[in-house]
């Protein structure tokens, strides 16, 4: 680290802490020229995810946005604040770890319909309706069918094992 009063570039690092809200660390320095102490603070530096956007607009990535669309979806539905915080954390998980500095809005759409189909069945259909822009009332029975496939895929997939323990 480059001194500020002599510009020597050694330096020792002689105290480490970590701030109350554990997002930085502020380490306490000494100068191998000129013996003077300085402060530096390091933390952690995020590249911005944009999201893409139909209409091909780029905004960066709001987490606050997906869990505003969420508590609409779940609204006056008996799924606590817990799960809807779960659902948020996970999905920001992976758009965070998916390495990519762009990122759809309907790949997040689909993270959230991800999440919402093993949460809600009824929350899932209202998010799915708006994400997936129904036109009429048999896109929206399709995928009320699909849904109702799955859950019976999945049901038998438990039978299939309970049976064979």
């Amino acid at each position: 680290m480059k001194c500020i009063y002599c510009g020597c570039m050694d330096s020792k690092v002689v105290d480490s802490r970590q701030n109350e809200e554990g997002t930085s660390i502020r380490r306490r320095r000494e100068c191998e020229s000129c013996g003077k102490r300085f402060t530096t603070y390091e933390t952690i530096e995020y590249t911005p995810v944009l999201v893409v956007k139909k209409d091909g607009s780029r905004q960066v990535f709001d987490i606050s946005k997906v869990k505003v669309g969420i508590m609409k979806a779940c609204e006056k539905r008996p799924i606590s604040m817990t799960t809807i915080d779960k659902m948020v954390t996970e999905i920001q998980r992976k758009v965070l770890n998916s390495l990519e500095q762009e990122v759809s809005s309907s790949y997040i759409g689909d993270l959230v319909m991800e999440q919402l189909r093993d949460v809600d069945e009824v929350a899932y259909v209202r998010y799915a309706s708006v994400h997936r822009q129904f036109k009429d009332i048999n896109t929206l029975l399709n995928e009320i069918e699909e849904l109702v496939k799955l859950k019976d895929s999945l049901s038998s997939d438990k039978q299939n094992k309970k049976s064979e323990n």
